[in-house]
């Protein structure tokens, strides 16, 4: 049950009308999970600075349970996400950053439990 928070300054007029889609299915192989998993918020039109710029950036936040716990497994998604993001959106990679965040079970709330439980 991977979470995608996408922050970014650029315009929502900016982002493919099935970005949100296109992303979750992005991440999705990317992570080795089902696609009726994955969670994708996208925040547009942000004041952000990144590297000491505010030119147009991402910053993306990816939260998952088992697969984001090791710099190999990060390695192999950053590079995924980086294609797919530099592709639809026009950045080059140094205007994107992202955030690998290991969840355990027990952090993970859904059907009025936890993950542990499900």
């Amino acid at each position: 049950m991977p979470f995608i928070v996408v922050r970014s300054n650029l315009a929502g007029s900016s982002f493919p009308e099935d970005f949100v889609r296109k992303l979750g299915s992005c991440a999705a192989a990317a992570l080795g999970k089902p696609e009726d998993r994955m969670n994708v918020v996208v925040n547009p039109g942000l004041p952000m600075l990144i590297a000491g710029s505010c030119s147009p950036c991402v910053m993306l936040s990816v939260s998952a349970i088992g697969v984001t716990d090791t710099a190999d497994k990060n390695k192999e998604h950053s590079a995924k996400i980086f294609e797919f993001l530099t592709r639809e959106l026009g950045l080059t990679e140094d205007r994107i950053v992202i955030a690998f965040h290991a969840l355990q079970p027990h952090q993970v709330g859904k059907k009025g439990t936890v993950m542990s439980f499900l």
